[in-house]
């Protein structure tokens, strides 16, 4: 974005997502300043910079947010829906080294390009840059990810960073023992917040929605929605609560056992009732 004149002696741009003045007129002119000047905090081009640089926050969340649920849920996104997203630089910021998976189930590769007519650049695990051109991917969830520490110590080499948390997320894996009758996971239940607010809070924080006494996560796993929830207590509650126990349901409502939970939904379940319970207050004294 170029320089707008903002007023006598005045331009306005936004550099490095904030909003910079320089002056166009006097010693200093062409420079630009080190602080915005008192008499451009209200001018309106100032205000409209400001807008913007909320709008594309906003939007960046939202690409990131996007992402993140096709890759929480696994599901076919269209190569030509990336090409076609790829030069917006907060789609591309969200995408880039993403893993991947095309027609090959066991070729993965991670996302560092995507051309006009829907051919994408990755890097497989090999180290070679090649091109796909699939009519679909998947972004999957690391729990399917096949050999995952292998992936993670590979990305680690290249010095991959994501922007959404996939080869680096916590992972659970359902253990293969449970009780063929049990509905529900207690081994984060008891952990103590000073009241309910503060516990929906850590909830709405890290993203889960609260609904009731529960805070939820829906995810597809499989080719069915199916949502874990975890209890934080009664609404308007005032006094302090403890996290209860995990439970899953399918889009029915039905409570699921536990050995019908699939991966990925076991997985997401674990880690919300992980980071909820990471939150709680621990005395002095008593180790965490």
């Amino acid at each position: 974005m170029g320089w707008l004149s903002a007023g006598d002696g005045y331009e306005v741009a936004l550099v490095d997502g904030r909003v910079a003045a320089r002056a166009t007129s006097g010693r200093a002119a062409g420079r630009q300043l080190k602080s915005l000047p008192r008499a451009l905090r209200d001018h309106p081009e100032v205000d409209r910079l400001r807008r913007f640089v909320e709008w594309l926050d906003r939007h960046a969340a939202s690409c990131v947010a996007q992402v993140d649920s096709w890759m929480v849920s696994s599901l076919p996104v269209p190569t030509g829906l990336l090409a076609r997203v790829w030069p917006d630089e907060a789609w591309q910021s969200a995408l880039r080294d993403i893993a991947v998976v095309g027609d090959d189930p066991d070729e993965v590769g991670f996302l560092r390009g995507a051309t006009e007519d829907g051919e994408l650049r990755v890097v497989n695990l090999d180290g070679e840059t090649v091109r796909l051109s699939p009519r679909t991917v998947t972004l999957p969830h690391p729990v399917l990810l096949p050999d995952l520490e292998d992936i993670r110590e590979f990305a680690a080499e290249l010095g991959i960073v994501q922007r959404v948390e996939q080869i680096h997320r916590a992972t659970w894996q359902r253990p293969d023992d449970l009780d063929p009758k049990a509905t529900e996971i207690r081994e984060f239940t008891g952990g103590s917040f000073r009241s309910r607010f503060a516990l929906a809070a850590r909830a709405s924080s890290l993203g889960y929605r609260v609904s009731g006494g529960y805070s939820t996560a829906r995810v597809r796993d499989g080719g069915r929605t199916v949502e874990a929830a975890v209890w934080i207590g009664e609404p308007y509650w005032e006094d302090t609560v403890e996290t209860g126990a995990l439970t899953w349901q399918d889009q029915d409502g039905r409570a699921l056992p536990l050995r019908e939970v699939g991966p990925v939904a076991w997985s997401e379940g674990m880690r919300m009732a992980a980071a909820l319970y990471a939150g709680r207050v621990i005395e002095e004294g008593k180790s965490a």
